[in-house]
């Protein structure tokens, strides 16, 4: 009942208040959004309104009195509860004042620390000479090749790809699958190459596993070779070579980064062009005597 004479008595001027308490409830939850806070908020609000529906519904006394204690008791509790959150939020307006305190803009974005895992990572299992093989998933999803490895969905990191092809541990043999920024998957099986667009038939498995999945897919996959340590990329059913860290971050920039801005575009058909342009330009280089390709020797 009092909430319909709440709606009924409801005016304009009382807009600016009820905009005001909006905006302090969205600055709230972005404060504790992602942090250990949140799942206790959620329940307490739920526990708060699950408390207020019944005391609206049931006229107990009783009831209502213990409910108006606890509401006192939680105005002490909550600072004490969210201590760490609220610390957190003063230290950042002392630092760089009130325009920061809401920016949750990272120092560099999710593909960027993506890149540079990777190609940290690249760096060091080439120095140490083991076998790695590495897939960025684009528009084309990777279900199904995902759900023939072993399900992590941890976050991105050098040492993980460390671990993970570490040649005495479980999961080296196969592909880290990375989807979204976090690495979905370890251990997958990829198809295989179908061949037509080797012109080295001395590359191994590792190499013809990255290849395949550049011709079925949009993915982009990174090789680390076991028996030279040279790093090579495939995209579109090429082969890019040779590389060292600093290539190999500027072709995932241009490749990955690229392609991850056309996913925001509102135009649904616009892959499909990019695709098969891709795709024409892969063929006509492929006909001409000088094309580029990968290269002549084993890596």
């Amino acid at each position: 009942m009092r909430l319909i004479w709440t709606l009924e008595t409801f005016r304009t001027s009382d807009l600016p208040d009820v905009l005001a308490v909006a905006a302090i409830i969205f600055a709230a939850t972005l404060l504790i959004r992602g942090s250990q806070a949140a799942p206790l908020l959620r329940g307490t609000i739920a526990v708060v309104l699950a408390l207020g529906l019944l005391t609206s519904m049931l006229d107990w006394i009783a009831f209502r009195w213990l409910l108006n204690n606890i509401v006192t008791a939680a105005a002490v509790a909550i600072p004490v509860i969210f201590q760490p959150e609220l610390r957190r939020a003063l230290e950042r307006v002392g630092r760089t004042g009130v325009s920061t305190l809401f920016s949750r803009a990272p120092a560099y974005n999710q593909d960027e620390q993506v890149i540079e895992a990777i190609c940290a990572a690249a760096a060091r299992l080439s120095e140490r000479r083991h076998g790695a093989l590495i897939v960025l998933e684009r528009n084309d999803l990777l279900d199904e090749f995902i759900n023939t490895g072993v399900p992590l969905d941890s976050q991105v990191s050098p040492q993980l790809f460390l671990t993970v092809f570490w040649p005495k541990t479980e999961l080296h043999d196969g592909a880290v699958i990375i989807r979204q920024g976090r690495v979905a998957s370890a251990a997958s099986v990829l198809p295989l190459s179908s061949g037509r667009n080797l012109t080295d038939r001395k590359l191994g498995t590792r190499h013809r596993a990255g290849l395949g999945i550049s011709e079925i897919s949009d993915g982009l996959c990174v090789i680390v070779s076991e028996e030279t340590g040279r790093i090579s990329v495939a995209n579109r059913g090429r082969m890019i070579r040779r590389l060292d860290a600093n290539r190999l971050r500027t072709i995932l920039t241009a490749f990955y980064t690229s392609t991850r801005a056309e996913e925001q575009t509102p135009w649904p058909w616009v892959p499909l062009i990019n695709r098969a342009r891709d795709e024409i330009a892969r063929l006509r280089n492929r006909d001409q005597p000088g094309g580029a390709g990968p290269g002549r020797k084993a890596a």
